[in-house]
């Protein structure tokens, strides 16, 4: 049966790109790897070969946030790899004040072996027992985010792991069948039942889908999220696809509230917040009950600005004016000039991120969806 499952999987839910986006050397003067093909990677990276329980050598890419108190672990959707995600990668690290490693599975850019369902659950397991020894993580530290196929090894995980800090899905299966067909039940041949798992999860979780998502329709995350043991507001991105999600300004501002509120969330072993003390750190609700929350978030635009990369004459004069035309309309509203000089702050460093996902041309992912040579 374990091979019925491993052939069904092969067939639709995984393509890695083909050649990598990236490379792997050795560097002559210190011993250590660096990736090769991918622009902008700085002192603050390491790159690693770990070893699964199966033998396959799994490339990942640590970031270091000097400032961070979380660390995230990221498992990407399907046909992308670690070059094409690395940017991206960067940016959440410094935008969410978090160390992050991602890394890509068996089989996927220079990662030995080949993808499958079990491989995914043991390249994940390898990438979390490094951040324990090498980096001496603890588990109530790590934040598991998994996008579209990700999710699968993310909720694989975090079932088994009590004292998670949280977990992040973004666009993510109920199952990989309920992708391909509208069952109502879970068949011995699915493949990433997360919609049997995610009960399981004993941590608050943050869903995340686009409500025109026409590669797995929003009813997944809705489900998944419905699951939930410890509910955070879900995200629904009206307009949004399966692969542009992080085009949307409030994909990184809600994503910053739930690292802030999860951040400051009292941990205790084998136990959750309440969800009602949950809710209170949610987007857009009860905001005037967290002031510490909006001074902490009123105190990180400047240093996001300072960061962020520049953006060109034209594309400066355009979000200003562009802002200069919302803050018009909301003077009559807004309390005192303060307020509005930090929101427009906080709106600049949250296009600039858009602005940099549009440049890096994420979206070539196509999950799911059988090439016309599939056979």
């Amino acid at each position: 049966m374990g091979g019925v499952t491993s052939s069904m999987a092969a067939k639709f839910a995984f393509f890695p790109p083909n050649p990598p986006s990236y490379g792997v050397e050795v560097v002559a003067e210190t011993g250590k790897l660096r990736l090769t093909g991918v622009e902008n990677v700085k002192e603050n990276v390491e790159v690693l070969k770990l070893k699964t329980k199966r033998g396959n050598q799994v490339v990942a890419a640590y970031i270091k946030n000097p400032t961070a108190s979380l660390t995230l672990l990221y498992s990407h959707g399907n046909a992308a790899d670690l070059g094409q995600m690395f940017e991206l990668f960067s940016e959440l690290s410094l935008h969410l004040r978090v160390n992050l490693i991602g890394y890509d599975y068996s089989g996927y850019g220079k990662s030995s072996g080949k993808p499958s369902e079990q491989n995914t659950y043991y390249d994940i397991e390898a990438v979390y027992r490094c951040l324990e020894e090498q980096y001496n993580v603890k588990e109530q530290d790590v934040i598991l985010y998994g996008q579209s196929v990700g999710s699968g090894p993310t909720l694989e995980l975090a079932s088994r792991l009590p004292n998670l800090r949280a977990v992040v899905l973004h666009s993510a299966i109920a199952s990989g069948l309920r992708v391909m067909y509208p069952v109502k039940r879970t068949y011995w041949f699915d493949i990433y039942k997360n919609v049997d798992k995610i009960s399981s999860v004993k941590c608050p979780v943050l869903v995340i889908h686009g409500t025109s998502d026409d590669v797995v329709n929003w009813s997944h995350g809705k489900q998944l999220f419905e699951l939930c043991k410890e509910k955070y507001e879900p995200l629904w991105i009206k307009g949004g696809n399966h692969c542009d999600l992080e085009l949307y300004p409030q994909y990184i501002k809600h994503l910053k509230k739930f690292v802030s509120a999860v951040e400051k969330k009292p941990q205790v072993s084998n136990a959750c917040v309440p969800q009602t003390e949950m809710a209170r750190s949610s987007t857009d609700v009860r905001e005037a009950a967290r002031p510490s929350t909006d001074q902490r978030e009123k105190a990180r635009p400047s240093m996001d600005q300072r960061e962020m990369p520049k953006l060109s004459t034209e594309s400066k004069d355009k979000a200003r004016a562009s802002v200069d035309k919302r803050e018009r309309t909301r003077k009559s509203v807004d309390g005192s000039a303060e307020q509005q000089i930090q929101t427009e702050k906080a709106r600049n460093s949250i296009d600039r991120f858009g602005e940099m996902i549009r440049s890096v041309g994420l979206c070539n992912i196509d999950c799911f969806k059988p090439t016309s040579t599939a056979k």
